[in-house]
């Protein structure tokens, strides 16, 4: 890689990251890390005053955070494809597994507000997991860097 290519990944690496954590803090101090949490957050609870969420609420949430999402996914994708591993399989499976972990971190909200309380599990698991793939997608990034 040329070093000016290298220094603009870097540094979206480096702003992935803190995207990252500071998608962790809010998660954990909104919702929070519980089954419990998540459905008194979707679904209300009267005993804590939270309010149901409506349909509504929640596209006005998802909307900017579908084209969030794909762009940082594309991006990381995008850099990574200019690795001496473009052909893997591993990168085939890290492609799909980033959209679609994205796809259900966005939309497993709906399923909750529609009496499927199960997709609150699939919510908590499709964040981290799509965190997950970032963490790694950026770590496999820095490593091309440095070994460049």
């Amino acid at each position: 890689m040329q070093r000016a290519y290298s220094l603009a990944v870097f540094y979206y690496l480096l702003f992935s990251i803190l995207l990252v954590m500071s998608a962790v803090l809010i998660f954990e101090t909104k919702i929070g890390f519980s089954i419990n949490g998540i459905l008194d957050y979707y679904l209300g609870n009267e005993e804590k005053y939270i309010l149901k969420q409506s349909f509504e609420s929640i596209l006005k949430i998802n909307l900017p955070h579908l084209f969030s999402f794909a762009a940082l996914a594309m991006v990381l994708l995008h850099f990574l494809v200019f690795t001496k591993h473009r052909f893997s399989k591993r990168n085939t499976i890290l492609i799909y597994a980033t959209f679609i972990t994205a796809f259900l971190e966005i939309f497993t909200p709906m399923f909750i507000i529609n009496g499927f309380e199960f997709f609150a599990y699939l919510k908590l698991l499709s964040f981290f997991l799509f965190l997950s793939l970032v963490l790694y997608i950026s770590w496999l990034l820095f490593i091309s860097i440095i070994n460049e």
